[in-house]
């Protein structure tokens, strides 16, 4: 009967040490699933509104195009269309792409 409760009670054992590297396998694979590619794009976004400059083409989050015409620690003012009296300021984030003067965008 001893010999019985000592291999149950390392079946357990075995049982709990396979979960515990489960959990570690799971836990590291949402690790490279989502939290690093997302602090990775929170990087590029962070570089992109870094260099910002006047002149610049962006594309906001709300999906208008507009051409930025000043900037300051944490807002920009941004011109839509042709119209000079359709200026509008609004903070760097929320700014989705930037397209430089000198850059064409691929068609491809």
């Amino acid at each position: 009967m001893g010999h019985m409760l000592i291999n149950a009670g390392g079946a357990q054992q075995g049982g709990s040490l396979f979960l515990v590297l489960y959990l570690v396998v799971i836990v590291g694979f949402m690790y490279f699933i989502m939290i690093r590619p997302q602090r990775k794009e929170q990087k590029r976004m962070a570089a992109l509104l870094a260099s910002l400059e006047e002149g610049d083409a962006v594309l906001t989050n709300s999906g208008f195009y507009g051409v930025i015409k000043d900037i300051t620690e944490d807002t920009v003012i941004v011109e839509f269309g042709n119209n000079k009296n359709c200026r509008i300021a609004m903070q760097k984030s929320a700014i989705a792409q930037v397209e430089k003067p000198g850059e064409a965008k691929s068609s491809s």
